[in-house]
């Protein structure tokens, strides 16, 4: 639907197109993995939070809020790269992964690891950088 407002016309709403039947089963395993994933991290997280709080030293507060986040960014990229092998796995086809993704996913990887052993950086986001790597591994196995 087309508005005219402010002297231009502007694109209004969202598609009319119905989701095919692969689509509808391929949203319902993205939301089941997604779920999965979460009631794993979420203790987990509240685990390492703990652990960051006894066991390593912080200057203050302020770091160890803002290590314990950098670790619960680090862990939620996990969960938002594991729905997809598990629909992969699912389905049994691959068919449903868009060659200009997996092609993004590859660049990715390799930027990230090329830069993960040039640049001196934190130990953690190095490891981050390598759980890419078995997930795009795993991508290309499938």
């Amino acid at each position: 639907e087309r508005k005219r407002m402010f002297g231009r016309t502007w694109i209004v709403g969202i598609s009319r197109r119905t989701a095919t039947a692969s689509e509808l089963e391929t949203n319902r395993l993205d939301v089941q993995a997604t779920k999965w994933m979460s009631y794993a991290l979420y203790p987990l997280g509240v685990a390492y939070a703990v652990y960051s709080l006894m066991y390593h030293v912080h200057r203050g507060w302020y770091s160890w809020l803002l290590s314990t986040m950098t670790g619960y960014l680090y862990a939620f990229g996990f969960v938002m790269m594991t729905p997809q092998l598990f629909i992969n796995y699912r389905l049994k086809s691959v068919a449903h992964l868009p060659w200009k993704a997996l092609m993004y996913k590859a660049f990715n990887t390799f930027i990230d690891d090329v830069f993960a052993f040039l640049i001196h950086m934190p130990m953690m986001h190095r490891m981050a950088c390598f759980r890419d790597d078995v997930v795009f591994l795993i991508y290309l196995y499938q």
